[in-house]
């Protein structure tokens, strides 16, 4: 007796189509999974076996064989439990059902019932692709995947429903399409407000948002570095729902989406410990998955104490930066993840941290601070757009009692800039002025003859390389762009070369 359905698997963050086909033949009881299994799918034998007879039906006691086409591709995770039981239970005539147009994902308990699975919006989005007419999900992902609209969903709570449904004994209501539009974005765990003082670094992180730049920090510990680059998210734009769905789809795969947050609405903030490795960084593994930048995607990575981590681990990042995404190779094949990440880093500026303080001596030696300061590469540098000093706050500054702009009003700002941008790339891929190329740059950022002389005598005295004077205009159009001006001035070019690196500080 043969059967067969149809489950997913998923690939980098995309679903690929998976056959599950059981033949239930005569000889000595045997259960054998072929198809390139990892250990968690060779284990399904025994959870599947414990939930069919936990749930009032009959498991066959002959020689089963499961086969997981295509066989070339690597199937991993408990997500085929579900399709093989139906399978074995269709294959010895128990329920009956339409192999090519129903889906089946789930992981088993040994009672029956279905777990939260990873990975389900990835393969509920290539149900729709593949105009499969029913998808069967664990009822706890029936939120996460009714965010795909045309594809009818059942949630499933246990083994046994699901044979009742399929026999027409029972009902299960489908779980309607959630647009989302009426939900709230969470608000935000730290204020603008709440920074004191700095106001230069503060203008400077409102300019990396509001064009999606990237920004380096430096200056003695404890003078707040921290505290603002926490504060970033607070006066970010609110993702659109395409930008949610793609973070959502990443948190998805990585098995790190809460179950009663079914859609991500708040902008990533990643910030991995200085003692991450390049993997954990960018991604990777035997089976490749998502890193801390693509964790990051469409909103923002902070590297605190940025000189601390491996070498290794920030040169991988210069590729990323610049592309948007990272390609990872294996022998098992290559994955493309999307990393268009914001990066925000901070720094001391020697081992003690006290090089540039008026108030502390340092006790490094100039051999320390330059080996020190070495550790960060010439190119990964040139990738900031912004490189700010961030100096100790005065006590008059802390301890005063005026009120601090807050980030729904920067957040106002940013938003009105950002809405230029997207009026200016409509039609494009192109986001924000962080995104643009040298042709968008000579098309979108003239100056004028005043603009021209300054940026000339900038190259010569700070020897800008020619990536650093295409961010400087990209810098230049976004200060243009929170003064709502419809071209870029000299006033606009000057603070965009005050935000270029000093030799002495960095």
């Amino acid at each position: 007796m043969l059967a067969k359905c149809l489950s997913g698997a998923v690939v980098g963050l995309d679903g690929a189509l998976v056959q599950v086909e059981l033949d239930i033949s005569a000889g000595l009881h045997s259960f054998t999974i072929v198809g390139l299994p990892d250990a968690a799918v060779n284990e399904s034998r025994q959870r599947v076996r414990s939930a069919i007879r936990n749930s009032g039906l009959a498991f066959p006691e002959k020689r089963i064989t499961a086969n997981l086409a295509p066989a070339d591709l690597k199937k991993e995770g408990p997500a085929y439990d579900l399709p093989i039981a139906i399978g074995i239970l269709a294959a010895s005539e128990q329920v009956g059902i339409a192999a090519d147009n129903m889906l089946f994902l789930g992981e088993l308990s040994l009672d029956g019932s279905l777990r939260h699975t990873s990975g389900i919006l990835s393969m509920v989005a290539l149900a729709k692709e593949k105009h499969l007419g029913t998808i069967f999900v664990p009822e706890a992902d029936a939120a996460e995947a009714a965010l795909v609209d045309g594809v009818t969903v059942i949630p499933v709570r246990h083994l046994a429903d699901l044979v009742l449904y399929l026999r027409g004994a029972l009902h299960i209501d489908p779980v309607p399409f959630n647009s989302t539009l009426d939900w709230v974005d969470p608000p935000a765990s730290l204020d603008f407000s709440e920074i004191r003082g700095q106001e230069h670094v503060r203008r400077g992180l409102e300019v990396a948002v509001a064009g999606g730049h990237n920004m380096i920090m430096a200056g003695p510990p404890g003078a707040g570095k921290t505290l603002i680059a926490r504060a970033a998210p607070s006066i970010m734009p609110a993702m659109t729902l395409d930008e949610a769905l793609e973070v959502t789809k990443i948190y998805s795969v990585a098995g790190m989406l809460p179950e009663d947050t079914p859609l991500v609405r708040q902008r990533p903030f990643r910030a991995p410990h200085h003692t991450v490795s390049t993997t954990g960084l960018v991604g990777g593994g035997r089976w490749p998955r998502p890193g801390e930048i693509s964790l990051a995607h469409r909103g923002v990575l902070f590297l605190d104490e940025l000189p601390e981590f491996q070498s290794s681990a920030l040169e991988v990042l210069r590729q990323p930066l610049e592309d948007g995404q990272v390609t990872i190779s294996r022998a098992a094949g290559t994955v493309t993840l999307p990393a268009n990440f914001m990066l925000i880093a901070a720094m001391n500026p020697c081992p003690c941290g006290f090089s540039d303080d008026p108030e502390r001596d340092c006790t490094c030696t100039p051999t320390q601070v330059i080996r020190y300061r070495k550790r960060i590469s010439g190119p990964l540098l040139d990738r900031f757009d912004i490189h700010t000093h961030v100096p100790r706050v005065e006590y008059e500054k802390l301890a005063g009692v005026d009120p601090s702009e807050t980030s729904a009003a920067v957040r106002a700002r940013v938003e009105a800039a950002r809405h230029l941008q997207h009026e200016r790339f409509a039609g494009t891929k192109l986001r924000c002025n962080a995104d643009m190329g040298p042709a968008e740059l000579r098309e979108l950022c003239p100056l004028d003859s005043a603009g021209q002389s300054l940026m000339r005598n900038a190259m010569a005295k700070l020897r800008l390389s020619a990536r650093a004077f295409h961010r400087c205009l990209k810098l230049a159009r976004t200060i243009a762009d929170l003064a709502a001006a419809p071209s870029i001035a000299p006033t606009h070019v000057a603070e965009a070369l005050q935000y270029r690196p000093r030799e002495v500080r960095l």
